[in-house]
Order: structure tokens, then sequence, then C-alpha cells
């Protein structure tokens, strides 16, 4: 694992499961980058993302069900990026995690707040409703207006999502865009010395 640090790709500071999907990334030479890579790592990851309160403190089991939902994940951005269908199990698997947690808002009292509604949700169930709010993101991603615009970089080597800020855009960063560019220039002088 590579500790290089990637800028965001554009619309993983809107989409939290398309942050999660980029959580790990291939890099030129063999070289990937695992934001979940221990538990310790997918802990951060949750409370960097408003996911969970910061005291939180994920076991392995915890970390591999969020790095299962990124690979599902991978496997609907990527089905909806190559107009496929999407290997089974994919969309159960968003589904499973959408329903564990309730979705109706309870109505709370606090002398500070006075009357409030908030989604309650027991400690134990902490990453239960983080999957679960991944996963409603993604299928808000796929059936809303950003859908048409979801990409999958094509610079060699890199794996990552993105949602396309114009038309023309096909790279997941100006790191890729250069390296595609740069490579692009010495073919180009190594066929032009030929």
């Amino acid at each position: 694992m590579s500790n290089i640090p990637l800028p965001p790709a554009p619309g993983s500071d809107t989409h939290v499961s398309l942050a999660l999907a980029d959580s790990v990334v291939s890099l030129p030479g063999g070289q990937s980058v695992d934001e979940l890579a221990d538990p310790a790592a997918a802990t951060s990851w949750l409370v960097d993302h408003d996911l969970v309160p910061a005291e939180t403190v994920l076991l392995e089991y915890c970390q591999q069900r969020l790095t299962g939902l990124r690979r599902h994940l991978r496997e609907v951005f990527a089905a909806a990026v190559e107009d496929r269908a999407p290997e089974s199990g994919a969309v159960d698997a968003l589904n499973s995690a959408l329903r564990q947690v309730p979705s109706a808002e309870m109505l709370e009292y606090t002398p500070e707040l006075g009357f409030h509604r908030e989604t309650a949700h027991p400690l134990t169930q902490l990453v239960e409703h983080a999957l679960a709010r991944i996963s409603d993101d993604a299928a808000a991603l796929l059936t809303g207006e950003d859908a048409r615009l979801l990409d999958a970089c094509q610079a060699p080597s890199c794996d990552r999502f993105f949602v396309r800020t114009h038309a023309r855009r096909r790279w997941c960063s100006t790191r890729c865009g250069d390296r595609v560019r740069a490579a692009r220039a010495y073919e180009k002088k190594r066929v032009s010395a030929s």
C-alpha cells in the first residue's frame, strides 16, 4: 500500500458513495492506496465523512462490511458507466444495507432543542446506519441528475469513478490527465525520432 495522497475525484465531495468507491485506487507501477486498509483506517474514513461520531472504534468485522459495500458500489458504478447489468447480488447488497436501518425519524425532546425529529440508532448500529446512508446516496446518484455524468477515469491504471464536471472531461484528476498527455507526447516524440 502506498500513502500517496490523491486529490478527491469530482463528485466525491457531494456523494459519499463515490468517495467510498474511490477509497481504494490502483496507481501506476502496481501500487495501490486503500483508505480502509484496517479497522483504524476504516474508522477514520467514517469519522472524516461524518458518518459516525469521533469516539467510534470499529472492529475488523465492521471494516469488512464496509469494504464489502465498497466492492458492491464499484460494481454498480462500473455497470452504470459501461451501460450493462450489474453482477448478481450487487444491487441486493445495497438494498440490504438500506433495509437495516429504520428510515422514519423519531420524535425527540430535549431542553436545549425542544421537540425535534432525528434518526435514532443505538451505538451498536452505527455501522448499519453508515452503510444505509452510503447506499442511499448511491441509489440517489444512480437515479438522479448526476447519473448521466458518472464516469470512470480513462487514464491507464487508474480505476476511480467521478462525476464529469464538463462533457469533455475523461480523467478523475489533473494528475491523471497530465500523465496521459505526457505519455502521448512521449510516444509522439519516440515515433518521430524513429
